[in-house]
């Protein structure tokens, strides 16, 4: 008798670059439910301590060098978790040392020109990227990207709103190319103030959902925005027009609301409206609902969400099956990005000088 058994692969080992919020509160609990295909095996940051105490939570090696993270022979898979600035120079650190697979959190460089040199050396290399925008891997999303027909082609409206109880940490992270005041608070008649609070709205907070909006633009090259301001404490009011479709942003951090997550594409004989949980709730997949002529058939909740999607995504990219998403979609997801937030810049410019202008 033939023994056809195989034992199960070894799971991929994973070496994380940056221990903060999302690694220890999204990233590890998304990886334990994964333990066979993914195990933690190294954790870097640049204090030793925190890198120290979170890698002793999953029995993993710790350092504060990319190039000891790097040269881990036990490290199989990269996933880049600092902050913006640092992203580019690790991507392309994580290719060339070889390793199957890398997954980088939003953004994965800073401009086109950066995610170009990225790209060339992926290709150089031959080693995946996958940009952290977990809501395209989330199961409830890709069930309905499957059965929504040609609404990417019919849709004249598309939304994102989010809701999200007040966070420190991740203001100051959205918001970190300003210096804040003393008493924490920034300053919202100091133009720049909002300049800078609204760029970093689009790329530390909306940019989770500019790929899902992408996915219903044919172009993007002529996008406009119309209108953009600042929600108090820390939120923002977009609108914007691109690829013949009207477009609308929204997020705010208050206590007074429960947190929600929406996404939707309204066209003339059909609608896709998906409520997504909250990041750090882990708390299962989207639920997709798409309306056409009348009636709504709903997709989910299944039972993970896209954080889980993306390292099951990576994992399959780094054993060498499916396909990693081209270079051309993660180089036009981030030129809309940028354009979106110079465009908010300059609509909160005109709208001072216009206010200038008019007598109270």
């Amino acid at each position: 008798m033939t023994n056809n058994y195989l034992p199960p692969a070894k799971p991929l080992g994973v070496g994380i670059l940056g221990a903060g919020p999302v690694t220890q509160a999204i990233h590890l609990p998304a990886l334990a439910r994964l333990s066979g295909l993914l195990e933690v095996r190294h954790i870097m940051d640049v204090d030793p301590d925190v890198a120290k105490s979170v890698a002793a939570r999953v029995g993993a090696a710790s350092s504060s060098s990319m190039d000891a993270l790097l040269a881990d022979p036990g490290v199989d898979v990269i996933a880049i978790c600092s902050p913006h600035q640092f992203h580019a120079e690790q991507v392309i650190a994580s290719c060339l040392a070889g390793k199957k697979a890398v997954l980088c959190e939003k953004p994965f460089a800073m401009d086109a020109s950066e995610a170009t040199r990225i790209a060339k050396v992926s290709a150089k290399t031959g080693v995946p990227i996958l940009v952290g925008a977990m809501h395209t891997f989330d199961p409830g999303w890709l069930a309905a990207e499957s059965a929504w027909g040609d609404l990417p082609a019919t849709a004249h409206t598309i939304r994102s709103s989010i809701v999200l109880p007040p966070n420190s940490r991740f203001e100051d992270f959205a918001t970190e190319i300003l210096t804040r005041p003393a008493a924490g608070s920034p300053d919202y008649s100091d133009l720049e103030v909002v300049k800078g609070m609204l760029r970093g709205g689009v790329m530390g907070l909306a940019i989770h959902d500019l790929p899902l909006v992408r996915r219903f633009l044919p172009a993007f090259e002529d996008v406009e925005v119309l209108h953009a301001e600042i929600v108090q404490p820390f939120g923002y009011v977009i609108s914007l027009k691109a690829g013949g479709r009207s477009i609308e942003l929204r997020a705010a951090m208050t206590a007074t609301w429960q947190p929600e997550w929406t996404f939707e594409a309204i066209g003339y004989d059909a609608a896709l409206h998906i409520e997504f949980s909250p990041s750090y709730v882990q708390a299962g997949s989207a639920t997709a609902r798409i309306t056409r002529n009348g009636t709504t058939t709903t997709y989910g909740p299944y039972g993970h969400n896209g954080y889980e999607g993306e390292w099951r995504k990576l994992a399959e990219l780094a054993n060498g099956t499916g396909t990693a998403p081209s270079a051309e979609t993660l180089i036009n997801d981030l030129t809309f990005a940028l354009d979106i937030a110079d465009g908010t810049a300059a609509a909160a410019t005109a709208a001072a000088a216009l206010a200038e202008k008019v007598p109270a």
